[in-house]
């Protein structure tokens, strides 16, 4: 499917690199002019890859972007012998963070919301924190609380059966499918159809099984409100006022927690912003940047 987004997409340079960080091989992509005034470190969500998050990417050409793929997904390898808990996502992204984009700003979408503030409250350091659809609350306790519990019975499943059907069950286009109906709310159908495929293409790029689980129990078991009153930086929350996850209420709650925070309610749109509403979410973060730069 032709992406909405493509001509602006296509007219920023794009560089794929690899970098050794935490022990893992860890895949990246730059976009944008390594001489921008403003460098962006962005951390996708549980079971995507750095490509979710390029609809952003195409409202702001003017950004230096840094896009790894976490790992276990995508092009990244799994960490090496470490269990894929929170304490090992954020170390991984701390190294990558400092070696690779030092006191660049970080951002984190959905899960990434939840590695990037445990990273930044640990003391990762950025002059600014961005999350776009942060989990802002437990989700079992989400509007789609019943969702989430079938979703953990099915991740279980799938690291219970016999591997080869365990990872055909996990890799379904079928289940892929209904995860993306599910989460989609525009009624535009070309738009519908570009975020399906997406899905398709990008949602089952994980490494194995037990990795993929791991980090699973890892998204749901984790929200930003642990971290949140440890982070000084000021914040920026991009949040959905019909995301199934978080509910708006929760986001609300959530930015209270901040020692200084800043949230952005978009309308019309639940768990993918990035997707949905990628102008919404840029024109926000360009205005906190700005705000950044005129206190500089």
């Amino acid at each position: 499917m032709p992406s909405p987004y493509a001509d602006q997409l296509d007219a920023i340079p794009v560089t794929e690199r690899i970098a050794d960080v935490g022990g893992v091989r860890t895949a990246y992509w730059e976009y944008g002019s390594a001489e921008a005034a403003v460098t962006i470190v962005a951390v996708h969500g549980f079971r995507g890859d750095h490509h979710g998050l390029e609809p952003v990417v195409a409202q702001m050409p003017e950004v230096r972007w840094i896009m790894p793929d976490l790992p276990g997904f995508g092009a990244t390898p799994p960490i090496p012998g470490s269990p894929h808990d929170l304490a090992a996502y954020v170390g991984w992204l701390d190294a990558f963070a400092r070696e690779v984009a030092p006191g660049a700003f970080v951002l984190g979408h959905s899960f990434g919301s939840i590695v990037a503030s445990a990273a930044v409250a640990g003391g990762t350091p950025t002059p600014r924190l961005i999350l776009v659809n942060p989990i802002g609350a437990p989700a079992l306790a989400g509007p789609r609380g019943a969702m989430t519990r079938l979703a953990v019975l099915y991740y279980r499943l799938g690291a219970w059966l016999p591997e080869r059907l365990g990872t055909w069950l996990l890799r379904t286009r079928i289940v892929v499918r209904i995860m993306s109906v599910a989460m989609a709310k525009t009624r535009e159908r070309p738009l519908r159809r570009w975020i399906h495929d997406q899905h398709d293409r990008f949602f089952s790029g994980f490494s194995d099984r037990t990795t993929l689980r791991q980090a699973f129990v890892t998204s749901v078991s984790h929200d930003v409100r642990a971290s949140a009153g440890r982070i000084t930086q000021p914040t920026l929350l991009v949040a959905a006022v019909q995301d199934d996850i978080t509910p708006i209420r929760a986001e609300r709650e959530l930015a209270r927690l901040f020692s200084s925070a800043e949230l952005v309610e978009v309308d019309g749109v639940g768990h993918l912003i990035h997707y949905e509403k990628p102008r919404e979410a840029a024109a926000a973060i360009r205005a906190f940047l700005d705000e950044s730069s005129s206190r500089s």
